[in-house]
């Protein structure tokens, strides 16, 4: 009996602290809430870092712009804006990846005599086309001694059928959060995957038969990209209005523009993850 006590008593004790303490958090959260609201979209400060951040954006100071919506983000958890600051992170990973700014997971390669962007893509597992836009070259003409920026750390996708979302990775970091169409009746097939081809104005193989790019009746949009499961794949659309929902007939599909920017950013062998 006297143990039961021992074990009741312990019990009550846990249960208030736990009391207190969500007692407390509610307090204080509602007191950030009531703060941000009191002075509008943000507390004054915040508001601050917030034209700070935009103005170090337009003035190309990418890092730092990413690093003060991301101290904006962490300080300032219950401002109504959080959307719009995890965007800005986000379409900043964009433009730093696609811009000559080094990061950590990128490196500065000297050009040397017999290289080519091909072999240098292939020596760094990256593509061609993202050598290229972080570079500004617009042909593929490269000299000894160039110095070119170069991804050094490999991407992972995760598409998410519940959300209709495509999460692309680099080094666990969030890079871009994309919406996209699903398979309907859940015919998209969940496990981890790799990329095994990519195509620029896919044809497409309908049960009709070879549908080429330009016909309207090709629904593969201007990029694929083919997974190790036979007929499956990340598209683009010639219907953007089912984006979002869950309408294909298997494949995973994405905005046009969506596709070309993820086409240009991930190699072959870029793991995809499926989930429900």
């Amino acid at each position: 009996m006297k143990k039961l006590f021992i074990k009741i008593a312990i019990y009550a004790i846990v249960v208030a602290v736990f009391v207190t303490a969500a007692f407390s958090l509610f307090k204080y959260v509602g007191n950030k809430a009531k703060s941000s609201a009191s002075t509008g979209v943000f507390p004054s400060e915040a508001a601050a870092l917030f034209k700070e951040a935009e103005l170090l954006e337009k003035q190309g100071e990418l890092i730092v712009a990413k690093q003060t919506y991301q101290k904006l983000f962490s300080n300032y958890p219950t401002a109504e804006n959080l959307q719009k600051i995890q965007h800005k992170i986000l379409s900043l990973n964009i433009k730093i990846l696609f811009s000559p700014t080094v990061t950590s997971n990128s490196k500065l390669y000297e050009v040397v005599p017999g290289d080519s962007l091909e072999k240098i893509a292939k020596k760094f597992n990256t593509t061609i086309e993202l050598i290229k836009k972080a570079n500004n070259l617009s042909g593929n003409l490269i000299k000894p001694s160039m110095k070119l920026k170069v991804q050094k750390k490999s991407f992972s996708i995760v598409v998410d059928k519940s959300q209709n979302t495509l999460t692309l990775f680099s080094s666990g970091e969030i890079i871009k959060v994309y919406t996209v169409s699903t398979g309907k009746s859940n015919s998209t097939p969940v496990g981890t995957f790799k990329i095994v081809n990519k195509l620029v104005n896919p044809p497409w193989y309908s049960a009709k038969g070879v549908i080429p790019p330009d016909s309207p009746e090709n629904v593969l949009g201007t990029r694929w990209l083919g997974i190790d499961k036979a007929g499956y794949g990340i598209h683009g659309t010639d219907n953007p209005d089912t984006i979002g929902y869950q309408s294909t007939e298997g494949c995973i599909r994405m905005y046009n523009a969506d596709a070309e920017e993820l086409y240009a950013i991930v190699p072959s062998g870029t793991k995809v993850a499926i989930i429900d």
